[in-house]
Protein backbone atom coordinates (compact mmCIF):
# COMPACT_ATOMS: atom_id res chain seq x y z
CA UNK A 1 0.00 0.00 0.00
CA UNK A 2 1.42 3.23 -0.97
CA UNK A 3 1.27 5.91 2.14
CA UNK A 4 0.58 8.64 -0.20
CA UNK A 5 -1.21 7.43 -3.49
CA UNK A 6 -4.03 5.10 -2.43
CA UNK A 7 -6.57 3.44 -4.42
CA UNK A 8 -10.38 4.12 -3.33
CA UNK A 9 -10.16 0.66 -1.25
CA UNK A 10 -7.27 2.01 0.34
CA UNK A 11 -8.98 5.64 1.48
CA UNK A 12 -12.21 3.81 1.90
CA UNK A 13 -10.41 1.55 4.83
CA UNK A 14 -9.09 4.84 6.45
CA UNK A 15 -12.01 6.89 6.30
CA UNK A 16 -14.33 8.02 8.66
CA UNK A 17 -17.38 7.83 6.90
CA UNK A 18 -19.69 10.33 9.41
CA UNK A 19 -19.33 13.81 10.73
CA UNK A 20 -16.22 13.70 14.09
CA UNK A 21 -18.10 14.59 16.71
CA UNK A 22 -15.76 17.44 18.16
CA UNK A 23 -16.40 18.95 14.36
CA UNK A 24 -20.61 18.86 14.85
CA UNK A 25 -19.81 20.51 18.33
CA UNK A 26 -17.95 23.60 15.90
CA UNK A 27 -21.00 23.86 13.77
CA UNK A 28 -23.28 24.04 16.33
CA UNK A 29 -21.16 26.44 18.54
CA UNK A 30 -20.49 28.29 14.98
CA UNK A 31 -24.49 28.62 14.10
CA UNK A 32 -25.34 30.08 17.44
CA UNK A 33 -22.49 32.96 17.15
CA UNK A 34 -25.32 34.92 14.58
CA UNK A 35 -27.89 34.89 17.72
CA UNK A 36 -25.47 35.82 20.25
CA UNK A 37 -23.88 38.58 18.08
CA UNK A 38 -28.02 39.79 17.79
CA UNK A 39 -28.99 39.96 21.07
CA UNK A 40 -25.83 41.53 22.71
CA UNK A 41 -26.74 44.93 23.46
CA UNK A 42 -29.67 43.54 25.53
CA UNK A 43 -27.71 41.25 27.25
CA UNK A 44 -24.95 44.42 27.61
CA UNK A 45 -27.74 46.27 29.31
CA UNK A 46 -28.60 43.85 31.68
CA UNK A 47 -25.26 43.51 33.24
CA UNK A 48 -25.08 47.84 32.79
CA UNK A 49 -28.05 48.42 35.35
CA UNK A 50 -27.02 45.26 37.37
CA UNK A 51 -24.84 47.00 39.70
CA UNK A 52 -26.41 48.04 42.86
CA UNK A 53 -25.79 44.44 44.57
CA UNK A 54 -24.25 41.00 42.88
CA UNK A 55 -27.51 39.83 42.75
CA UNK A 56 -29.32 42.69 41.15
CA UNK A 57 -28.50 41.01 37.74
CA UNK A 58 -30.98 38.11 38.86
CA UNK A 59 -33.72 40.51 39.41
CA UNK A 60 -33.52 42.36 36.47
CA UNK A 61 -33.47 38.63 34.41
CA UNK A 62 -36.49 37.79 36.20
CA UNK A 63 -38.45 41.13 35.52
CA UNK A 64 -37.11 41.10 31.45
CA UNK A 65 -38.05 39.66 28.51
CA UNK A 66 -34.59 38.15 27.57
CA UNK A 67 -34.44 34.31 28.19
CA UNK A 68 -32.48 33.20 30.95
CA UNK A 69 -30.94 30.27 28.98
CA UNK A 70 -29.67 32.72 26.48
CA UNK A 71 -28.48 34.83 29.28
CA UNK A 72 -26.10 31.57 30.59
CA UNK A 73 -25.34 31.29 27.05
CA UNK A 74 -23.39 34.57 26.40
CA UNK A 75 -21.77 34.06 29.90
CA UNK A 76 -20.57 30.51 29.01
CA UNK A 77 -19.36 31.51 26.41
CA UNK A 78 -17.47 34.94 27.41
CA UNK A 79 -15.79 32.86 30.18
CA UNK A 80 -15.50 29.95 27.36
CA UNK A 81 -16.45 27.75 30.48
CA UNK A 82 -17.99 25.16 28.29
CA UNK A 83 -19.75 21.91 27.84
CA UNK A 84 -16.85 19.40 30.02
CA UNK A 85 -15.99 22.08 32.31
CA UNK A 86 -19.68 22.11 33.21
CA UNK A 87 -19.54 18.36 34.10
CA UNK A 88 -16.42 18.66 35.48
CA UNK A 89 -18.02 21.60 38.07
CA UNK A 90 -20.71 19.60 39.16
CA UNK A 91 -18.93 15.95 40.00
CA UNK A 92 -16.28 17.92 41.85
CA UNK A 93 -18.24 20.39 43.34
CA UNK A 94 -17.00 19.48 46.84
CA UNK A 95 -13.72 19.91 46.15
CA UNK A 96 -14.02 23.60 44.28
CA UNK A 97 -16.20 24.85 46.95
CA UNK A 98 -14.40 25.25 50.39
CA UNK A 99 -17.90 25.90 51.80
CA UNK A 100 -19.65 23.23 49.38
CA UNK A 101 -20.87 21.44 52.86
CA UNK A 102 -22.78 24.56 53.71
CA UNK A 103 -24.07 24.71 50.32
CA UNK A 104 -22.80 27.95 50.09
CA UNK A 105 -20.31 30.39 47.95
CA UNK A 106 -18.75 33.50 49.08
CA UNK A 107 -17.20 36.08 47.35
CA UNK A 108 -15.99 39.50 46.87
CA UNK A 109 -18.07 42.23 44.62
CA UNK A 110 -16.92 46.42 45.04
CA UNK A 111 -15.16 45.58 48.04
CA UNK A 112 -17.27 44.02 49.94
CA UNK A 113 -18.01 39.93 50.97
CA UNK A 114 -21.05 38.20 50.22
CA UNK A 115 -22.14 34.42 50.75
CA UNK A 116 -24.44 33.11 48.57
CA UNK A 117 -26.38 29.72 49.08
CA UNK A 118 -26.81 27.43 46.47
CA UNK A 119 -30.38 26.20 45.85
CA UNK A 120 -29.59 23.19 43.09
CA UNK A 121 -25.93 22.40 42.96
CA UNK A 122 -24.19 20.21 42.93
CA UNK A 123 -27.29 17.71 41.18
CA UNK A 124 -26.96 14.05 41.56
CA UNK A 125 -27.17 13.29 37.84
CA UNK A 126 -25.32 14.47 35.33
CA UNK A 127 -24.98 18.40 34.56
CA UNK A 128 -24.49 19.37 30.48
CA UNK A 129 -25.73 21.92 27.99
CA UNK A 130 -29.15 20.55 27.89
CA UNK A 131 -30.29 20.25 31.44
CA UNK A 132 -28.90 23.98 31.06
CA UNK A 133 -31.41 25.07 27.92
CA UNK A 134 -28.28 26.16 26.25
CA UNK A 135 -27.29 23.11 23.61
CA UNK A 136 -27.81 24.04 20.09
CA UNK A 137 -31.74 24.62 18.77
CA UNK A 138 -32.51 24.58 23.16
CA UNK A 139 -31.45 28.33 22.41
CA UNK A 140 -34.06 28.84 19.77
CA UNK A 141 -36.89 28.48 22.52
CA UNK A 142 -37.28 30.66 25.58
CA UNK A 143 -36.42 29.14 29.21
CA UNK A 144 -37.27 31.16 32.30
CA UNK A 145 -34.92 31.60 34.82
CA UNK A 146 -34.69 28.69 38.07
CA UNK A 147 -32.70 27.31 40.17
CA UNK A 148 -30.32 25.64 38.69
CA UNK A 149 -29.59 28.53 36.13
CA UNK A 150 -28.81 31.20 39.13
CA UNK A 151 -26.47 29.18 40.58
CA UNK A 152 -24.69 28.32 36.77
CA UNK A 153 -25.03 32.52 36.63
CA UNK A 154 -23.43 33.38 39.61
CA UNK A 155 -20.47 30.98 39.58
CA UNK A 156 -20.01 32.40 36.15
CA UNK A 157 -19.81 36.44 37.19
CA UNK A 158 -18.50 35.96 40.20
CA UNK A 159 -16.08 32.81 40.57
CA UNK A 160 -12.85 34.42 39.78
CA UNK A 161 -13.86 36.76 42.95
CA UNK A 162 -14.37 33.67 45.41
CA UNK A 163 -12.51 34.60 48.57
CA UNK A 164 -11.31 31.00 48.52
CA UNK A 165 -7.98 30.80 46.40
CA UNK A 166 -8.84 27.54 45.55
CA UNK A 167 -12.02 28.32 44.31
CA UNK A 168 -10.68 31.28 42.43
CA UNK A 169 -8.17 29.74 40.49
CA UNK A 170 -10.60 26.97 39.10
CA UNK A 171 -12.35 29.67 38.00
CA UNK A 172 -9.87 32.06 37.22
CA UNK A 173 -12.09 32.74 33.47
CA UNK A 174 -15.55 33.68 35.38
CA UNK A 175 -14.80 37.18 36.11
CA UNK A 176 -17.94 39.60 34.42
CA UNK A 177 -19.10 40.51 37.76
CA UNK A 178 -16.38 42.68 38.33
CA UNK A 179 -17.21 44.87 35.61
CA UNK A 180 -21.14 45.29 36.23
CA UNK A 181 -21.94 48.85 36.12
CA UNK A 182 -19.29 49.97 34.19
CA UNK A 183 -20.46 50.76 30.71
CA UNK A 184 -17.58 51.35 28.94
CA UNK A 185 -15.37 48.65 30.27
CA UNK A 186 -18.36 45.88 29.56
CA UNK A 187 -18.59 46.74 25.98
CA UNK A 188 -15.11 46.72 25.74
CA UNK A 189 -14.46 43.62 27.17
CA UNK A 190 -17.74 41.63 25.60
CA UNK A 191 -16.95 42.67 22.04
CA UNK A 192 -13.38 41.34 22.17
CA UNK A 193 -14.32 38.13 23.37
CA UNK A 194 -16.48 37.68 20.82
CA UNK A 195 -13.95 38.70 18.05
CA UNK A 196 -12.08 35.99 19.35
CA UNK A 197 -14.91 33.38 20.33
CA UNK A 198 -16.35 34.09 16.30
CA UNK A 199 -12.41 32.80 15.03
CA UNK A 200 -14.02 29.15 15.11
CA UNK A 201 -16.87 30.48 12.09
CA UNK A 202 -13.66 31.14 9.84
CA UNK A 203 -15.71 34.37 8.81
CA UNK A 204 -19.57 35.32 9.13
CA UNK A 205 -20.13 32.51 6.24
CA UNK A 206 -18.64 29.53 7.76
CA UNK A 207 -21.96 28.27 9.27
CA UNK A 208 -22.30 24.89 7.71
CA UNK A 209 -20.17 21.69 8.67
CA UNK A 210 -18.58 21.47 5.52
CA UNK A 211 -16.71 25.06 5.96
CA UNK A 212 -16.23 24.46 9.41
CA UNK A 213 -14.56 21.17 8.36
CA UNK A 214 -12.06 23.15 6.16
CA UNK A 215 -11.60 25.85 8.75
CA UNK A 216 -10.38 23.05 11.21
CA UNK A 217 -8.18 21.54 8.43
CA UNK A 218 -6.70 24.89 7.59
CA UNK A 219 -5.51 25.59 11.72
CA UNK A 220 -4.60 21.73 11.95
CA UNK A 221 -1.80 22.32 8.97
CA UNK A 222 -1.07 25.72 10.72
CA UNK A 223 -0.12 24.68 13.59
CA UNK A 224 1.57 21.36 12.64
CA UNK A 225 3.67 22.76 9.77
CA UNK A 226 4.73 25.58 11.36
CA UNK A 227 5.51 29.61 11.02
CA UNK A 228 8.24 28.72 7.49
CA UNK A 229 4.69 27.95 5.93
CA UNK A 230 1.71 29.56 4.54
CA UNK A 231 -1.66 27.70 4.20
CA UNK A 232 -4.28 30.13 2.66
CA UNK A 233 -8.37 28.83 3.23
CA UNK A 234 -9.59 29.47 -0.34
CA UNK A 235 -6.39 30.40 -1.97
CA UNK A 236 -5.11 30.39 -5.71
CA UNK A 237 -2.69 29.03 -7.29
CA UNK A 238 -0.88 31.11 -10.68
CA UNK A 239 0.49 29.46 -13.36
CA UNK A 240 2.14 31.16 -16.20
CA UNK A 241 -0.41 31.73 -19.52
CA UNK A 242 -3.86 30.30 -16.90
CA UNK A 243 -6.06 32.21 -15.06
CA UNK A 244 -5.44 31.22 -11.37
CA UNK A 245 -6.93 27.60 -10.37
CA UNK A 246 -8.42 27.80 -6.84
CA UNK A 247 -8.06 25.75 -3.87
CA UNK A 248 -9.81 24.59 -0.86
CA UNK A 249 -6.64 25.24 1.06
CA UNK A 250 -3.02 26.46 -0.43
CA UNK A 251 0.17 25.77 1.30
CA UNK A 252 3.17 27.32 -0.17
CA UNK A 253 7.08 27.42 1.25
CA UNK A 254 10.38 28.52 -0.67
CA UNK A 255 8.23 28.64 -3.92
CA UNK A 256 6.57 25.45 -3.73
CA UNK A 257 3.29 24.71 -3.38
CA UNK A 258 0.45 22.05 -2.75
CA UNK A 259 -3.09 22.97 -3.82
CA UNK A 260 -5.44 20.69 -1.53
CA UNK A 261 -9.01 20.06 -2.38
CA UNK A 262 -11.28 18.50 0.36
CA UNK A 263 -14.56 16.98 0.16
CA UNK A 264 -16.60 15.50 3.31
CA UNK A 265 -20.28 14.29 2.25
CA UNK A 266 -22.65 12.32 4.24
CA UNK A 267 -25.66 12.90 1.41
CA UNK A 268 -24.37 12.03 -1.91
CA UNK A 269 -23.93 15.36 -3.94
CA UNK A 270 -22.44 16.08 -7.13
CA UNK A 271 -19.56 18.29 -5.61
CA UNK A 272 -17.42 15.16 -5.81
CA UNK A 273 -17.86 14.47 -9.42
CA UNK A 274 -17.39 18.09 -10.38
CA UNK A 275 -13.82 17.31 -8.67
CA UNK A 276 -13.10 14.01 -10.33
CA UNK A 277 -13.99 16.40 -13.85
CA UNK A 278 -10.79 18.17 -13.09
CA UNK A 279 -8.84 15.90 -11.72
CA UNK A 280 -6.53 14.90 -14.38
CA UNK A 281 -5.87 18.81 -16.10
CA UNK A 282 -5.54 19.94 -12.50
CA UNK A 283 -2.29 17.63 -11.96
CA UNK A 284 -0.85 18.44 -15.37
CA UNK A 285 -0.93 21.94 -14.80
CA UNK A 286 0.67 21.85 -11.32
CA UNK A 287 2.75 19.40 -11.89
CA UNK A 288 4.17 21.74 -15.12
CA UNK A 289 4.63 24.47 -12.45
CA UNK A 290 6.72 22.06 -10.41
CA UNK A 291 3.87 21.75 -7.62
CA UNK A 292 1.75 19.19 -6.32
CA UNK A 293 -2.18 18.11 -6.20
CA UNK A 294 -3.88 16.81 -2.80
CA UNK A 295 -7.12 15.52 -1.89
CA UNK A 296 -8.76 15.30 1.71
CA UNK A 297 -11.76 13.14 0.80
CA UNK A 298 -14.41 11.24 3.26
CA UNK A 299 -17.81 10.93 4.08
CA UNK A 300 -20.75 8.15 3.39
CA UNK A 301 -22.31 10.34 0.41
CA UNK A 302 -18.62 10.28 -1.35
CA UNK A 303 -18.32 6.65 -1.31
CA UNK A 304 -21.33 5.89 -3.49
CA UNK A 305 -19.75 7.99 -6.12
CA UNK A 306 -16.62 5.26 -6.56
CA UNK A 307 -15.85 5.89 -10.37
CA UNK A 308 -15.33 9.79 -9.10
CA UNK A 309 -12.94 8.84 -6.56
CA UNK A 310 -11.50 6.38 -8.35
CA UNK A 311 -10.50 8.86 -11.12
CA UNK A 312 -9.01 11.51 -8.51
CA UNK A 313 -7.30 8.49 -6.80
CA UNK A 314 -6.03 7.45 -10.29
CA UNK A 315 -4.81 11.77 -10.45
CA UNK A 316 -3.67 12.52 -6.99
CA UNK A 317 -0.48 13.06 -5.63
CA UNK A 318 -1.79 12.12 -2.13
CA UNK A 319 -4.96 11.04 -0.87
CA UNK A 320 -6.31 11.03 2.50
CA UNK A 321 -9.16 10.55 4.72
CA UNK A 322 -10.28 12.62 7.34
CA UNK A 323 -8.54 11.90 10.14
CA UNK A 324 -5.87 12.83 12.46
CA UNK A 325 -4.01 10.02 11.71
CA UNK A 326 -4.43 11.05 8.08
CA UNK A 327 -3.89 14.52 8.39
CA UNK A 328 -0.25 13.78 9.88
CA UNK A 329 -0.09 11.85 6.57
CA UNK A 330 -0.75 14.69 4.49
CA UNK A 331 1.31 16.83 6.46
CA UNK A 332 4.84 14.55 5.71
CA UNK A 333 3.77 14.78 2.56
CA UNK A 334 3.71 18.60 2.11
CA UNK A 335 7.36 18.42 4.18
CA UNK A 336 8.89 16.15 2.06
CA UNK A 337 7.77 17.92 -1.18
Amino acid sequence: MSIYNKTIEELQSKAVFWWPKHLSTLETDASIIPLLVETQDKFLSILTLSDSNPYKVLEILKTSDFPANLFLKHLVVLTDFGGEQIQRLNKQFHSIFISAKEKCFEFNFKQQNFKYNFKKLPITSNLDNKKLHIEGKSLLISHPLDELKEDMIIILLYGASALNDGTAENLRKCDVGTLLGRKEDLEKYVKQKYIWVSRITGGAQANTLGQVAQTYVVDVFKKRLGNDYSVIRNGSIKIDNHTPIPFDIVVGKDEKFVGIELTFQVTTNSTIERKAGQAQSRQQLLHSAGGFIAYIIDGAGNFQRKSAISTICNYSDCTVAYSEEEFNVLCEFINEK
